[in-house]
């Protein structure tokens, strides 16, 4: 593991390239390029805000910061593992001409991932001053809990991207799991809609992206620190995923240029 994080580091000017040209070929050829990282999130907040209300009732003060504080983070997640994913894939090309250590076309998805989810928290920040929220100092906890995030997720990919290589229907059992796991995570409802749900309310509790999504909402909406104690399980989760991730891609890469 030390030699892979050696070797990383050697090819670092590699590593910043392939982040910038992940952020600039997203938004490639499109007339508003970068401001689609703005665009994308309210489009969908602007869609669900005039729905759901009316299925719900008013169970939820401030409804439209609610809805913007899971969103936006939850875009971070589907995206970022939507494209890890086919990383391996998308890049044959050059996997088949050039040696570097492959985990950096995965590092490189979840730091531009990182990159674009601050610039759209830029609009949370601006619908929760506007709206008469405010901002607080626990905001000071939002790179903590997008670190987290961000660990959970390279460790999602590194298995994902791999095993794709050999299964290439994966992609689409990984599509169906996250419109799975949307409805699984509180990013459109309140937990109170489930209180007497039994065994789902305890399932989508134990999900780690609804302990991300309470933090998230923490340091935005409700202006308190988050649940460290829960906060801390979900790192420990990531990192142990993350090991497992860099085990599993470790062992199946030997293979890729054959297989691609």
């Amino acid at each position: 593991m030390i030699k892979l994080f050696k070797e990383i580091y050697q090819y670092r000017e590699l590593l910043y390239t392939t982040i910038k040209k992940d952020i600039r070929g997203k938004y490639k050829g499109s007339v508003l390029g970068i401001l689609w990282s703005f665009l994308n999130p309210l489009l969908q907040v602007f869609v669900y805000y005039l729905v759901f209300p009316y299925l719900m009732g008013n169970v939820i003060d401030n409804y439209l910061i609610y809805l913007i504080t899971g969103l936006i983070p939850w875009t971070f997640f589907l995206t970022t593992v939507q494209g890890g994913t086919r990383a391996i894939k998308d890049n044959a090309g050059i996997i088949k001409k050039v040696y570097f250590p492959r985990e950096i076309l995965l590092i490189s998805q979840v730091c531009s991932g990182l990159i674009n989810f601050f610039i759209s928290c830029v609009i949370i920040l601006i619908f929760c001053i506007g709206a008469g929220v405010g901002i607080s100092i626990h905001l000071l906890a939002l790179p903590v809990v997008a670190l987290v995030q961000a660990i959970l997720i390279l460790g999602l990919i590194l298995i994902l991207s791999a095993v794709e290589v050999y299964i290439q229907d994966l992609e689409y059992i990984v599509q169906f799991v996250l419109q799975m796991g949307f409805y699984a995570t509180p990013v459109i409802y309140p937990l109170k809609v489930f209180s007497k749900a039994g065994l789902l309310l305890t399932l989508i509790n134990l999900n780690p992206l609804t302990t991300l999504m309470n933090a998230y909402r923490g340091c935005f909406l409700y202006h308190t620190w988050p649940n460290w104690g829960a906060l801390g399980a979900v790192l420990l989760l990531s990192l142990v995923i993350l090991m497992i991730g860099f085990w599993v891609f470790g062992r199946l890469q030997r293979n890729f240029a054959e297989e691609l």
